[in-house]
């Protein structure tokens, strides 16, 4: 790892990329084209994530120039201790050393993660996934046209064009130090680079989302929560997956019927537990295993419970430890309901679409971690440091 890039370099990149971005934005386009032919199209919702336009140009601009905005999150002093023999004890935030991220189908990651790990002072390491290898290559391009504008090595943004058995081999047998890899994508990615990795590996994982539709909700909060967790973006991993509904619920058969016109209109494909098979227009279900599903498509599951304490119960249970949301006005179950569940972000009264870095306030996010160690959520600029300690002595010895 080369000594670490002042904040003044590290800014100027990032600003320098924001702008070519924006100038070579149609070289971007291009790229995406030619990798949106390529693909087959069978997975809507990978489809959805591979696609750039001028939105996701815009986002991608956006993101680098608040980047360059926030403060340093390296060298932040976390704690001190002066010892009685005189020794100045400090704790402070370092950088990783070295980033892999592997992720699958999604430009912007080469942007937003690339980003996020070069601001906190990290050489990253680029795995994106073949089917959007000229939209990472364009912009990978630009990462070192920023790189060389200011004088730094390209080195700080390599981009690893390898296929599966490369990368495994590259990851048993690599050509430098990893401190860090973050996989980006389904399960079956992530088992893969867990199985693989020789350093730490932090998961973001699946979604699997729940909202839990309490006997005090709000009826149309409900409704309108339900529908824009699942149709506004079914390609997020922050989606809504399935909705458990109290039996008490004033007007329970009225509300389920109108939720279920409301999803057809919307083209979802309606799953019900056993239940709810008596419901027009829901597809009842018999296997356990549907309620571990993350969907990612136009589908959802819905089913009914007795209390909070089975909601609770079931979304522990089937949950990705991702996203749990509950509609009630009444405050004390909704604090039990968010105590209680084990996942990295739990609502009262609002969709599971919020769970994103940039809505969040980190300018941002690197990935959205399921797993508790280091950091829960999504990881922003001030999450991607480890920490050093700093010791000042005088001669002292113990």
């Amino acid at each position: 790892m080369e000594s670490i890039l002042s904040i003044e370099q590290r800014n100027n990149v990032l600003l320098s990329m924001a702008r070519l971005v924006n100038d070579q934005q149609n070289d971007i386009l291009k790229a995406n084209e030619k990798d949106m032919k390529g693909y087959d199209g069978h997975d809507i919702a990978m489809y959805d994530r591979l696609k750039v336009d001028q939105e996701k140009i815009n986002g991608m601009v956006t993101s680098l120039e608040q980047l360059a905005a926030q403060k340093d999150p390296v060298g932040i002093e976390r704690f001190h201790f002066k010892h009685e023999n005189g020794l100045d004890i400090y704790n402070k935030t370092a950088s990783f050393g070295t980033i892999m991220i592997i992720y699958e189908s999604r430009p912007d990651v080469t942007i937003e993660a690339g980003g996020i790990a070069f601001k906190s002072g990290n050489k990253i390491l680029l795995k994106g996934g073949k089917e959007s290898l000229n939209s990472n290559l364009a912009i990978v391009d630009l990462w070192h046209k920023a790189l060389q504008e200011n004088k730094v090595s390209k080195a700080w943004v390599t981009y690893l064009n390898f296929d599966r058995e490369q990368t495994r081999a590259y990851l048993k047998h690599r050509d430098q130090k990893i401190d860090l890899i973050i996989p980006r994508g389904g399960e079956k990615l992530i088992a893969f680079v867990k199985e693989h990795a020789t350093c730490p590996v932090i998961v973001s994982g699946r979604g699997n989302n729940f909202v839990y539709v309490a006997q005090d909700a709000d009826q149309k909060k409900a409704m309108q929560i339900i529908l824009n967790a699942k149709t506004d973006k079914i390609s997020a991993c922050n989606a809504l997956d399935k909705v458990l509904i109290n039996r008490d619920l004033p007007g329970y058969e009225d509300f389920v019927n109108r939720l279920i016109q409301n999803l057809q209109q919307h083209k979802v494909q309606i799953l019900g537990a056993k239940t709810m098979a008596s419901f027009e227009g829901v597809e009842p279900v018999s296997e356990e295993e549907v309620w571990y599903k993350e969907f990612l498509d136009y589908k959802i599951l819905i089913g009914d419970v007795v209390s909070g304490e089975e909601a609770i119960s079931m979304i522990n249970k089937f949950g990705g430890g991702h996203s749990a949301s509950i509609i009630t006005e009444n405050k004390n179950e909704a604090h039990t309901f968010m105590s209680s569940i084990d996942a990295a972000a739990v609502y009262h009264n609002a969709s599971t679409r919020f769970t994103d870095g940039f809505q969040f306030g980190l300018g941002g996010e690197l990935a959205i971690s399921t797993d508790k160690l280091h950091q829960r959520g999504p990881i922003g600029l001030q999450h991607l440091v480890t920490n050093k300690w700093y010791v000042y002595g005088d001669g002292q010895i113990r």
